[in-house]
């Protein structure tokens, strides 16, 4: 069992910042594929990142626009989310996500390949 924490969500202007943590129970993210999702209002959770394997191998969804960075911290059992040039559309609340073992392909986006949820964290973006 993999606990997970959020944190760092809140409420900014278009065009600020903000940095997600999510604090794990893992005892080695190494093991683990990490993920970020996100869910806005009325609409379907979706993928935003994802962090996997001892090299950390990245993959983002293409509707951050390059905006975001997602980073670990191995002794700290801690994911990041880095979110840049925040704009209204990226309100949602924001979860962190584990799989234990790496994730490739579609795997890394699927919801459904997860089994390991944080409660979430809100994200309000206005204009």
């Amino acid at each position: 069992q993999v606990q997970l924490q959020e944190s760092g969500g809140g409420l900014v202007q278009a065009g600020g910042s903000l940095r997600l943590s999510c604090v794990t129970s893992a005892r080695s993210l190494s093991n683990y594929a990490m993920g970020w999702f996100r869910q806005a209002p009325g609409k379907e959770r979706e993928f935003v990142a994802s962090i996997t394997g001892s090299r950390g191998g990245i993959t983002y969804s293409d509707s951050i626009e390059g905006r975001y960075r997602i980073s670990r911290d191995n002794a700290k059992n801690t994911v990041y989310l880095q979110m840049n040039s925040l704009k209204p559309e990226d309100t949602a609340v924001y979860y962190c996500a584990a799989r234990l073992n790496y994730c490739s392909g579609g795997q890394c986006r699927s919801v459904r390949e997860y089994p390991y949820w944080g409660q979430g964290t809100q994200v309000t973006v206005s204009s």
